[in-house]
């Protein structure tokens, strides 16, 4: 049987006091929010919340108490959308707008009860909320850990949209990323394309770091030698990736620049115009979402955002009647749109 996960190991693992990580697992003040996260985070994947009652499954002789809990939530209740991150996912967004949309329709379609919350923290959420009035939650986007175990603790059924967390199990729906980006790519490298750079910050989504993975597994596949320039990838702000491109020479320019998605894509078009270097005349940029119709973007990924929102609905739906079964992870197929009159002119 495996020992208990102390303090101090935690503390060791985060590189930070033993008195940091008591305050973080206990929510007490004195330890900024990010390093709260990052301790909860390093605990999460070191066990502790395995051995902590009230995290994760019952322990013995509390499986009525479960069964309670999922019989009372298959009843009337409300379902909780989330929208952690207001700044880039809103309901104005182009690409969480429509996720939104199909989260609600559905929810409508249905006969639920729909509340939206932004920015929620742990400690608020269910000092607003009765954690027993409520059916189940969806997450749009990236979320806390603190409040996802926070969800864990009530036994509150959650599914991410775009998101996951290793140290928090529950459904998820993506897009495809992977197969999506790798015929993207196989259509590039089809009509001739041999100098790609990859754009965007993939530690920002899991999405992010899925397509980073399948446009190398699409070079690899083809024994298309890249250097990557690092800066583009790991940027912790706009401008970091600005100056990236600005640092690049003419003679250097890739053919393709690949981004992680649309908005990326519309900065790099926008700051190679600001060096006099048009697209598609000094090179091509591909996207992700089509949510930049506008832009001279040669390909991009046309997801099916309402859909991504009506079957997070379905699976929890579906959830509070399997409580039991293992979690699954919903993988949606989107359309691969080419803009040959955006290719570059050779």
């Amino acid at each position: 049987m495996r020992n208990k996960v102390t303090m101090q190991q935690i503390a060791d693992a985060a590189g930070v006091s033993k008195f940091a990580v008591s305050r973080a697992l206990t929510g007490k003040s004195g330890v900024s929010e990010t390093t709260r996260e990052m301790i909860i985070r390093t605990a999460g994947q070191l066990g502790y919340f395995k051995n902590t009652a009230g995290l994760g499954k019952p322990a013995n002789g509390e499986s009525h108490k479960e069964q309670y809990i999922t019989d009372h939530r298959k009843g009337t209740g409300t379902i909780v959308v989330l929208f952690p991150n207001i700044r880039y996912q809103n309901m104005d967004s182009l690409y969480w707008g429509p996720v939104f949309e199909g989260i609600s329709a559905r929810l409508n379609e249905m006969g639920h009860d729909i509340l939206t919350l932004t920015e929620p923290s742990s400690e608020k959420i269910f000092s607003l909320l009765n954690p027993d009035a409520i059916q189940g939650i969806i997450t749009v986007g990236t979320v806390s850990v603190s409040l996802l175990l926070e969800f864990q603790r009530l036994q509150i059924p959650v599914v991410m949209v775009d998101h996951i967390e290793p140290v928090f199990h529950c459904d998820t729906i993506f897009s495809d990323n992977i197969t999506l980006m790798r015929e993207m790519m196989n259509g590039l490298i089809g009509k001739g394309y041999r100098k790609f750079q990859f754009v965007g910050n993939i530690k920002e989504a899991p999405s992010f770091m899925d397509r980073w993975t399948a446009y190398r597994m699409a070079l690899d596949e083809h024994g298309i030698k890249c250097p990557q320039k690092e800066s583009l990838l790991g940027y912790l702000e706009d401008i970091d990736m600005i100056h990236s491109i600005h640092e690049i020479p003419p003679e250097e320019l890739p053919e393709v620049f690949v981004c992680v998605n649309d908005i990326t894509a519309r900065f790099v078009i926008e700051e190679l115009h600001k060096l006099g270097r048009s697209v598609p005349d000094s090179c091509a940029v591909t996207g992700f979402d089509n949510v930049e119709t506008d832009q001279p973007i040669l390909a991009t990924v046309d997801v099916n955002k309402a859909l991504l929102g009506k079957r997070a609905v379905d699976q929890l739906i579906w959830r509070l009647s399997h409580p039991e079964s293992p979690y699954e992870r919903l993988l949606i197929q989107a359309d691969l749109i080419h803009r040959d009159h955006y290719a570059l002119t050779k």
